[in-house]
């Protein structure tokens, strides 16, 4: 139970630390870096389940029924992620309208490709829901802290035998060189009283 326990917490704390990571980079200033996003609106539903978790990189080109995210990312002002439903061409540059798959009617903002942060690659559902609990300090609790310190007590339990173990031989082979010594000094006690006894038959 405790092997399957270690496995399964190991697995979920492997993905965790892995999609930690790639949000890690997707907010490093790099050109053209990918960025990990979280969908929190129903607007692209059933395309994007609300809660998941996106891959958006930048592209040279957009066209229509591209999937995008434009806008800010703060934490006042989250990003939108909408499909290209037309697109027009004003003063020479394209201007991209967009709407939500779950929407009746297309964005009245326009988007400038300047607005644009890119195009959605990979969409994986409903692990922007972990990830936000995971951020949350009773849910960091839950998935990260209590599993970690059960298994470094059982770790530590493990190496607490294993000296126990080493302890246990130590005294045992202290014990049989005790019990060798004892014998070698009831030899030479033997040799010496027969010793004793021969030279008293000598006399």
């Amino acid at each position: 139970m405790k092997k399957i326990f270690k496995t399964i917490y190991y697995i979920i704390f492997a993905f965790i630390v892995l999609i930690a990571l790639l949000l890690i980079v997707s907010v490093l200033p790099i050109t053209g870096n990918i960025k990990f996003l979280t969908v929190l609106s129903g607007s692209m539903e059933p395309t994007i389940k609300t809660g998941s978790i996106i891959l958006v990189k930048p592209a040279s080109d957009y066209k229509i029924g591209d999937i995008i995210t434009f806008g800010q990312i703060t934490k006042t002002t989250p990003s939108t992620t909408h499909r290209i439903a037309d697109i027009k061409v004003v003063g020479g540059q394209p201007v991209y309208i967009t709407k939500g798959d779950a929407n009746n009617s297309v964005d009245t903002r326009e988007i400038q490709k300047s607005d644009i942060i890119g195009k959605m690659i990979v969409k994986i559902p409903y692990l922007g829901y972990v990830i936000d609990f995971v951020r949350k300090p009773i849910g960091f609790m839950l998935v990260i802290i209590i599993p970690a310190v059960v298994i470094i007590n059982d770790e530590i339990r493990k190496i607490w035998k294993e000296i126990m173990k080493l302890k246990n031989k130590k005294k045992e082979k202290d014990a049989k060189q005790d019990e060798k010594i004892n014998e070698l000094k009831q030899e030479m006690k033997k040799v010496e009283e027969e010793i004793k006894e021969n030279e008293v038959d000598k006399l």
